[in-house]
C-alpha cells in the first residue's frame, strides 16, 4: 500500500499525518512532537526524523512504507523550500539563513520530499475537504492567526506560487479599509511596512497593534484597558467576543468586513468556486463562526448576480490543516510519478 507523510513544521512544534493511496488519513487529530527549530537545522531535522518514527509507530506503519513526504513551514521561503537569507520569526538560528530545508530533509530521510509554505498547505486541505483530491475546482483560502496566511487553488492544485515563491501571500494584499464603518482615523500598519493590507486588519497581530488600542481609546473603562499590556489583552479578545462583549465583537466585525473586502477582490480576480476561512481566530463555537461568516458577507460589496451565491466555508480541523495539506500535495506528486 502506497503511503505518504505530511509534516507541518512550526517554530516550536511539528505535526505529522499519513495518507494512503485511496485517500484515508491514518492519524486523526494532532500528532505533535517538539520542533527544536531554535537549535538550528542539524538538531531540528534530527528531531523531525525521530518524531516521524514515533508517529509511524502510532499509525501502525513502518518508515519503509512511506513513499513521499510532504513538508510545509512558515515563510519567507522560495517555492522550493529555500528559507529567506534574512531569517524568519520561526527560524531564528543563523544557520537557517538561506537553508534549503526541503533538500536537507530529503537527504535526511532518504526519500522524496515536496515543499509547500504553510498557507498553501492549509488552503490545499480546505479545498480537499470541499472538493476531494481529484477535482478541477478553484478556491481561495484565508487563514487568520498571528498573521494572515492563505492560498489560491486552481484546477485542484496549488499553482499560484510565483517567481520567488511569494505568490499567494494574501495577507499583504492592500484593501480599501477606509470604507469599513466605525474605523474613522484608524491607520492599520503591518509588520511588512505596508499600511492597510489584509494582515494589518485581520490577524492577532492586528488586534494587538491597531484594533484593540483604537477601540480602547474610545472605551477607556473597558476591562481590557486595566490589563495595561496590549499583547496579553489581545489574546482575550476572541473569548470575550464569543461571550458577547460589545467592544470585542466590534473588533471581529471590523476583521470580518476587511476579509469581505479582500474576498471581493479575489472573486473579481479568480471567480473561484468557494471561499474558505480558517485559522485559530475562528476555532470557535459554531454559532460564532456562523455570525463571523455572515459579517464577512455583509462586508463584501454587492456582487453581480452570477457571483452572489458563492459559498463561504469554515475550514475544518484547522490545527491539522498544514500536515494534511502537505500530505495531499505529496500524494499528488506520487500519483504523477
Amino acid at each position: 500500500m502506497k503511503i505518504v507523510a505530511g509534516i507541518d513544521l512550526g517554530g516550536t512544534a511539528v505535526n505529522y499525518t499519513f495518507l494512503t493511496g485511496d485517500e484515508r488519513f491514518l492519524i486523526e487529530g494532532l500528532c505533535e512532537h517538539p520542533a527544536l527549530s531554535r537549535e538550528g537545522p542539524g538538531v531540528c531535522l534530527t528531531q523531525i526524523e525521530h518524531g516521524l518514527g514515533v508517529a509511524a509507530a502510532l499509525a501502525g506503519i513502518a518508515i519503509s512504507d512511506i513513499a513521499v513526504v510532504g513538508l510545509d513551514t512558515p515563510g519567507p521561503a522560495s517555492a522550493n523550500g529555500v528559507l529567506s537569507a534574512r531569517g524568519s520569526t520561526n527560524f531564528v538560528h543563523p544557520d537557517w539563513s538561506g537553508y534549503d530545508i526541503r533538500l536537507g530533509l530529503e537527504i535526511r530521510l532518504a526519500r522524496p520530499v515536496v515543499y509547500l509554505n504553510d498557507g498553501n498547505a492549509g488552503a490545499l486541505w480546505g479545498h480537499y475537504v470541499l472538493f476531494g483530491a481529484n477535482n478541477t475546482a478553484s478556491s481561495v483560502s484565508a487563514l487568520i492567526g498571528t498573521g494572515l496566511g492563505g492560498g489560491v487553488i486552481v484546477d485542484g492544485e496549488v499553482v499560484i506560487r510565483g517567481r520567488k515563491g511569494f505568490g499567494g501571500e494574501l495577507g499583504h494584499v492592500l484593501i480599501p479599509y477606509q470604507s469599513i464603518a466605525g474605523t474613522e482615523g484608524l491607520r492599520p500598519e503591518c509588520n511588512c511596512g505596508r499600511t492597510g493590507d489584509l494582515e494589518a486588519l485581520c490577524s492577532l497581530t492586528a488586534i494587538e497593534k491597531s484594533l484593540l488600542p483604537y477601540f480602547l481609546r474610545r472605551n477607556p473603562g473597558h476591562q481590557l484597558a486595566a490589563i495595561g499590556d496590549f499583547r496579553k489583552a489581545s489574546k482575550l479578545v476572541r473569548g470575550l467576543a464569543e461571550n458577547g462583549d460589545p467592544l470585542c465583537l466590534e473588533i471581529f466585525r471590523v476583521q470580518a468586513h476587511a476579509l469581505g473586502l479582500f474576498f471581493d477582490e479575489m472573486v473579481n480576480t479568480f471567480d473561484p468556486d468557494a471561499l474558505i476561512v480558517g485559522g485559530g481566530a475562528i476555532e470557535t463555537s459554531a454559532a460564532f463562526q456562523a455570525w463571523f461568516i455572515s459579517e464577512v458577507r455583509n462586508g463584501m460589496p454587492v456582487q453581480r448576480l452570477e457571483q452572489a451565491d458563492i459559498p463561504i466555508r469554515i475550514m475544518p480541523d484547522g490545527d491539522t490543516a498544514g500536515a494534511r495539506g502537505a500530505a495531499i500535495e505529496a500524494l499528488r506528486v506520487l500519483r504523477a510519478g
